[in-house]
């Protein structure tokens, strides 16, 4: 079981860096400087071109995450790794919206003026930590922000409930197994199921 779990760590950290690094790659390099009208064709054209990558693309990872979980249902680690890349999403999405919400409307938020501010906003925001140098001031921003706190509540609730259901599974499983050896007499080994991956 050791050697299993050695062999299958380093998928974890990769994936959840991949995950990382990708989102920040995407962050810095969506273009958003530019103004299109959205009559105009070139704005429809690269609307719904944007609009079906990003289906496609979210579709497959939810299809990926959802066949993972149908594979090893009780899977903690697959369900962490799941919840980290909608927390790469989503910062990614909600930074860009704080971003380009500020270019379109200047003033509704202080201290915001690039991508890392926005990045950085979004971030202390999914901390719970709120340091108040980068704040909404306006309605819109308000309301974007309220809309991520609530998300961000869920996303630690469920990291919460995966970590409580993964411990109770393994102390449900030691407690079988003491179970077993009493009821035997025998030397019953105590390995439950492996949660982590």
């Amino acid at each position: 079981m050791t050697r299993r779990w050695r062999t299958r760590m380093p998928g974890h950290a990769l994936r959840n860096a991949a995950a990382a690094v990708f989102a920040l790659l995407l962050y810095y390099s969506v273009p958003v400087g530019f103004f299109f009208d959205l009559n105009a064709w070139p704005g429809r054209v690269m609307g719904v071109c944007t609009f079906i990558a990003g289906i496609i693309g979210l579709g497959w990872l939810v299809w990926r995450r959802v066949e993972h979980f149908l594979n090893a249902p009780t899977s903690a680690g697959g369900r962490v790794d799941g919840v980290l890349l909608v927390v790469c999403v989503v910062c990614v999405v909600f930074s860009l919206y704080y971003f380009r919400l500020q270019q379109l409307q200047p003033g509704q938020f202080q201290g915001l003026t690039t991508r890392t501010d926005a990045l950085y906003y979004t971030m202390v925001t999914l901390g719970t930590i709120g340091y108040g140098d980068v704040h909404a001031v306006g309605q819109a921003a308000r309301i974007a922000t309220m809309v991520q706190i609530v998300f961000d509540l869920v996303v630690l609730g469920t990291l919460i409930s995966i970590a409580t259901n993964s411990v109770n599974t393994r102390i449900a499983a030691a407690d079988r197994a003491a179970a077993a050896r009493a009821a035997t007499g025998t030397e019953v080994s105590d390995d439950g199921p492996d949660t982590t991956r």
